[in-house]
């Protein structure tokens, strides 16, 4: 049970999950530009910029912005270099968490998200100190109703992923990176969109909150997914579906 994609289901179905259009645009454009400078400008030989690249167009994203951020990248139109930089750090509760960055200055960055964590009853933790309670797998959500467990199952499995986990109000898909796309391509033939699709870091035991804990740790995620510099941010906090729907009430 994945408190985090519970948090992403319920933003999604609410039309509260990257509200800000300019947001999402401003995070996948940055993610093209890394992705093209590392692994080149082809999609056909660098799985990252080719999901990318297929998360840009399934949020509308025009062609030509796909296409200046990958040209960016690779050097051939001027732009500004980000780096990655991946933070640990505790929550309410003791919550580990991983915050994803790509940052054109690692100063300002390190500083302002050490400031949110402290305002919401978190901390910044020492390289290593939680990421070992992370695995890197492919994560593909599904709210229910929109197709039938034993279908969506038997697609999945199929196709490669390794387990498929009931959270709540969506089906949460667990595949090795590897099998990401061919899962997520299965998935897709069926008629379905996933409400997420990703490789994420996804957590080995959860803590359950409750209450006021709750309801911090909501706030602090909120506040950490607003800031500019962060692509992505995973957490084992696992939390009733009530708890998230108040504090977005």
């Amino acid at each position: 049970m994945s408190g985090h994609s519970k948090w992403h289901t319920i933003k999604h179905k609410k039309g509260a999950a990257d509200a800000k259009r300019g947001k999402v645009f401003t995070r996948i454009i940055k993610e093209l530009t890394v992705a093209a400078r590392n692994g080149g400008k082809d999609p056909d030989s660098n799985p990252r910029l080719r999901t990318i690249i297929a998360e840009a167009k399934a949020n509308n994203m025009p062609r030509e912005n796909i296409e200046r951020a990958i040209r960016r990248g690779t050097g051939e139109e001027p732009g500004v270099q980000y780096e990655e930089v991946t933070y640990e750090g505790y929550g309410p509760g003791g919550v580990a968490l991983m915050i994803q960055t790509l940052t054109d200055n690692k100063k300002r960055t390190v500083g302002e998200i050490r400031h949110l964590l402290d305002k919401h009853a978190g901390n910044l933790a020492a390289e290593n100190s939680v990421a070992w309670m992370f695995s890197r797998k492919g994560e593909i959500i599904v709210e229910k109703g929109k197709i039938d467990e034993d279908k969506l199952l038997s697609a999945a499995l199929d196709a490669g992923a390794d387990d498929m986990n009931d959270d709540g109000s969506a089906w949460e898909v667990v595949c090795a990176p590897e099998q990401f796309e061919a899962v997520r391509d299965a998935i897709k033939a069926l008629g379905v969109e996933p409400a997420s699709a990703q490789i994420a870091m996804i957590p080995q035991n959860y803590v359950k909150l409750v209450g006021k804990e709750a309801q911090q740790m909501l706030k602090l995620m909120e506040a950490i997914e607003e800031h500019d510099d962060v692509q992505h941010v995973w957490a084992n906090f696992d939390v009733e579906e009530k708890e998230i729907e108040a504090s977005l009430a």
